[in-house]
């Protein structure tokens, strides 16, 4: 069973899909207790064959995450900016690199670290009232959990530009029409879609989506010829999953795999 290391983040298990709630109202922020609350709280699902697909909301109708509480650095300490660059990086990795399929169900406003945390899972759905923006550097400071690359690959270089160098703002709209989102939903129906494609995820091989996760993002790396033989190689690896067996024959013989992970 999956738990939660902070009261700071709220667990629940739906079956194959994990839901996790920022819980630190009134703006759901982010600080070190849990930043390492999620890199925990990822490794536990890596860690549990049973979880397919992560999906994360904020607590509450107006935040999704409004990122780091930026308190933290008024004084300058650059001990401290270490410290909370280093928790970002390391929780955002973590859950951009989780096995399964996570999703982000925006239910607010997702700003600065919040909107990291969005692009570090593999889906988001907006609802339609959501703003995004990365506006670190109207601070003097800038986007450290993946922001500025994680940005640049979805949504091209000039949106990223607009958005972290001018500081501009996204409505739902235009998140979606640039690629920053998959989805607008009506207000309050982000969460419930973005389970609706946990769902569906529990439907797909374990194995199969792994394997395939890992693939597309490799195209963020580079050579698309060795990307082409690691692909052929990862098909005939699945057949050392029994998982392979058991949906080749299920779809041969009319029926509903039952999938094992493995």
């Amino acid at each position: 069973m999956i738990t939660s290391p902070t009261e700071k983040l709220l667990v629940e298990q739906r079956g194959h899909t994990v839901l996790v709630t920022i819980n630190t109202p009134p703006a759901n922020t982010w600080d070190e207790e849990n930043l390492g609350g999620l890199k925990a709280l990822i490794t536990q699902c890596n860690a549990d064959r049973s979880v397919y697909a992560v999906v994360i909301t904020g607590s509450g109708d107006k935040f999704f995450s409004a990122g780091a509480d930026l308190k933290l650095f008024a004084s300058g300490d650059k001990g401290l900016a270490s410290t909370m660059a280093v928790g970002f990086g390391s929780a955002f990795e973590t859950l951009a690199n989780f096995r399964g399929v996570s999703i982000a169900a925006i239910n607010g406003y997702a700003m600065g670290g919040g909107l990291e945390c969005a692009l570090a899972c593999d889906i988001r759905i907006a609802e339609t009232q959501a703003q995004m923006a990365l506006p670190e550097a109207t601070v003097g400071l800038l986007p450290c959990g993946g922001g500025t690359q994680n940005l640049a690959w979805m949504v091209g270089e000039g949106w990223a530009k607009r958005m972290i160098l001018c500081g501009e703002r996204v409505d739902a709209a235009t998140a979606e029409r640039i690629g920053l989102v998959e989805e607008v939903v009506d207000t309050g129906q982000a969460l419930g879609r973005a389970l609706e494609l946990a769902e569906a995820v529990g439907k797909q091989s374990p194995p199969a989506v792994a394997a395939c996760k890992d693939l597309i993002q490799q195209a963020r790396h580079g050579d698309i010829g060795a990307a082409y033989a690691t692909e052929r190689e990862s098909f005939v690896n699945l057949f050392d999953t029994q998982d392979q067996k058991e949906g080749v024959n299920a779809f041969l013989e009319k029926r509903g795999p039952e999938w094992i992970n493995g």
